[in-house]
């Protein structure tokens, strides 16, 4: 569980409500339903129209990692590869074909596969790469759904404002009526920038951080299985891999790196 996480919403959230308290304001105030479904159901309708429903699904499943991000095992990784490079150089590459029925990374077990049906270095790379950028491609396009949040959802807002200013205007014979359409209106925006700031885009930039570590993980591992195929000194496929482990993840990406 990610507690840093779940901290950063929470000081958020108490640090605007405090302040309104602290305003002498009613915390009831900021709680209105029409508000929250114009500016809910706006944001969700205008992502769903511009996301393949795959994608949009991926992306709402990602949410989890944000607050139990995925474990690296990198270390158990690079002791993994350690072994297959000794094991190939006393036997012979066909010598790993017995490992491929426990291993159940998909990524990885394409990769050894690879190296049992005796593929080149340079094929190798060829075609993990592809897998790299493939897999890169689709989790960026799928976090982006919070990306979009964070932009329609402060329109969505305003526009959920005008529609309160709206409903004031229409009863001004009425003065009674009038505090709860100004209510909305105000109410509309601030959750329109407030989920935007406080929600939406902090979850996309931590996911594009968690994505960009998946992708030098598996980065790391075509490196080792690429030093196996060449048939490099197991150390120094040891002392390369080890490397990736002090990376920054919010190293350019190999998608962003293109553009």
């Amino acid at each position: 569980m990610d507690k840093l996480s779940l901290l950063g919403i929470a000081l958020g959230l108490a640090a605007i409500v405090g302040g309104h308290v602290l305003e002498h304001g009613l915390i009831s105030a900021l709680f209105q339903p029409t508000a929250f479904l114009i500016v809910a159901g706006g944001t969700l309708g205008a992502i769903l129209l511009q996301t393949p429903a795959q994608r949009f699904l991926r992306g709402v499943k990602l949410l989890k990692w944000v607050f139990v991000p995925p474990v690296m095992e990198d270390r158990q990784q690079i002791n993994l590869i350690v072994q297959w490079s000794l094991r190939a150089r006393r036997e012979g590459l066909l010598a790993l074909e017995n490992a491929l029925p426990q291993i159940r990374d998909p990524f990885l077990h394409k990769g050894l596969q690879l190296l049992v049906d005796g593929a080149s270095p340079e094929h190798l790379r060829e075609v993990m790469e592809v897998e790299i950028s493939t897999y890169e491609e689709e989790m960026r396009q799928s976090a982006r759904i919070w990306d979009s949040a964070g932009g329609y959802s402060p329109t969505i807002g305003i526009l959920g404002a005008v529609l309160g200013l709206i409903q004031t205007m229409t009863k001004l014979t009425e003065p009674k009526q009038l505090g709860a359409g100004i209510a909305v209106a105000f109410v509309a925006t601030i959750y329109g920038v407030g989920f935007a700031n406080l929600i939406y885009l902090p979850i996309a930039n931590k996911l594009k951080t968690l994505i960009a570590r998946q992708v030098s993980a598996k980065e790391m591992l075509l490196d080792g299985l690429e030093g196996i195929a060449q048939g490099d000194n197991p150390h120094l496929i040891e002392s390369r891999l080890e490397s990736y482990q002090f990376r920054e993840t919010v190293k350019p990406t190999r998608m962003s790196a293109r553009r």
